[in-house]
Parts: structure tokens; sequence; C-alpha cells
């Protein structure tokens, strides 16, 4: 494990969900395919599996777009037995100047963490694992002082509370999810200090007034949610970058005053993610 004193002095920060993106890690889908079925999405797109020269093309057009928006965008080698590598997120997340690796629920993405580590140790970029239990970098939103983090199929509420040590200032607050959402991301996503989307239906009521306490909510449709209408990514000075199908969403988030940058994705969410899934934020800035 590579500690802060053993590193370089590469920059971690990443104390919300909308600052400004600065640098984050990417993996092409170039192995990409449904092979064992790990979530609703990909049952229902099993028959027809996935398009791999086009989903390769739509995530270089996502690419282009980050590096447009200013993001340095480093790519992770993707290796053919790995073929849910595209969604990187799920590996990591940080929470302000920490790096985590996840412990991942599912023996097919493991290998992943491996190649990861080996990015960063190549980079000098510190880390931790401390988990025992398993806890999915989808399932973990932050907000300044406030961590959301899902309890899912994925992560478990052991994980959270380990969370909840490693994290004494701040308030981590576990969300239990609909067990046919795959990660909290594919059900919330925080725009601003305002704002946020969600789907309903996968939160118990109490829960869901809690989120309707702290934000103004756009709510996406079930329809939506399927297409990962919560599955944004927010770069920064109030920009999304959103699926064009979900025009529902997109419309009411630039009524609410966000800048919707539409970008095609519709191979990749064959599999049960969409930009959010297929980012790492290891920098953002509050400029």
């Amino acid at each position: 494990m590579i500690t802060k004193s053993q590193a370089n002095t590469t920059e971690i920060v990443c104390k919300n969900e909308y600052s400004k993106l600065e640098k984050l890690f990417v993996c092409s889908p170039q192995f990409m395919e449904i092979r064992e079925i790990i979530n609703e999405t990909q049952r229902h797109y099993i028959g027809e599996n996935i398009n791999v020269n086009k989903a390769v093309d739509q995530h270089e057009a996502f690419i282009k777009v980050l590096e447009e928006q200013g993001a340095d965008v480093i790519k992770l080698q993707p290796h053919k037995k790995l073929n849910e590598q595209v969604f990187t997120r799920d590996i990591g997340f940080c929470i302000n100047d920490q790096l985590f690796l996840s412990e991942m629920n599912n023996h097919i993405r493991g290998d992943e963490l491996t190649v990861l580590r080996e990015q960063l140790a190549s980079s000098g970029i510190p880390y931790i694992q401390p988990f025992k239990h398993s806890i999915e970098g989808g399932d973990v939103l932050v907000d300044q002082n406030i961590v959301w983090v899902g309890i899912s199929k994925r992560t478990s509420r052991k994980a959270a509370n380990a969370l909840n040590k490693q994290l004494p200032d701040y308030q981590v607050k576990p969300l239990p999810i609909h067990k046919d959402i795959l990660h909290l991301d594919c059900a919330l996503n925080i725009l601003s200090p305002k704002w946020a989307i969600a789907y309903p239906g996968a939160f118990q009521a109490e829960d869901y007034q809690q989120l309707k306490n702290q934000y103004h909510i756009i709510e996406v449709s079930p329809e939506e949610q399927f297409t990962m209408g919560t599955n944004v990514l927010s770069i920064g000075g109030g920009k999304v970058i959103s699926l064009p199908q979900n025009s529902g969403v997109n419309e009411k988030m630039r009524k609410a005053g966000f800048t919707v940058i539409e970008v095609e994705f519709s191979e990749i969410i064959k599999s049960g993610g969409s930009f959010r899934c297929c980012s790492l934020p290891i920098l953002r800035t509050n400029n």
C-alpha cells in the first residue's frame, strides 16, 4: 500500500461531486462484453450484447469533451479478461485528500484493482484500502462534510460503518436502496450545494425525505432511471455531461440553471453504467 509519506506529491482533492474536474481515471471499453449477468440492465441487453467498436467511439468522444473542458484524463490499461473495466468509478473513490480503494463485491471485477494499483504506484499517487467488507465507489457520494453511502448488493452496512470510523470529521449517512438498483449513483447525483437529481422509487420514504430536506430535487422517471438518467457527470461551473436520450431530466436541469452537455453513450449503458460510472475523479478544484 502506498502511504502519503512514501508517495510523490501528487495532489488529491475531491470535496464534492460538482467542483471543477481537473484529473480523473478512465479506461477504454475495448474488451467490454456482457459475459455473466451481474445487474438487471445487463439482463435486458444480453440478447444483443455490446458493439465494442461503437462503445469505444462513444467513450473516446466522452474523453474528448472532458479534455476540451480542461480535465487531465489518465487512461488505465484495458485487459481482455476484465470486461467491466470501463466502470472506473466502482474501484475507488476520493473524499477530500484521500483516495480509497474499494472492496469489490463481485469476483469478476477484483483484478481491476491490480491495474489501478499499478498505475497509482507509477504515478506516485497515494491511496488507502482499509475495508474488509464490500464497498464500491458507485455507492459513495460526497458533498463537503456529508458522505452519502448507498447500502446495496455491492456495499454493505459494515463497510459504511468502517468508512464512518475512517472519517471522524464527516457525517456518513447510509441510504438503503431498492434491490433492483445497482449503485446509489444509479438513483442519486448531487449537482450543486443546493440541487440533486434522484429517482424516488429507489428509496424508503424517510430516506427520500432526508434528501429533500437537504436539496432541491430534480426527479427522474422510471424510464429515464433505466437509461441512467441520474448517472450524469458534473464537471464544474454548473456543467453536466448527460445522455441525449434522457431529454426529460436534461430539460429539468437546464431550467434549474445547469449547462447540459449531451454525449452519446447508448452502447456503454447496456452494461449498467454511464458517465459517472466511467470516471474516477482524483482532483476537483473550487474554481
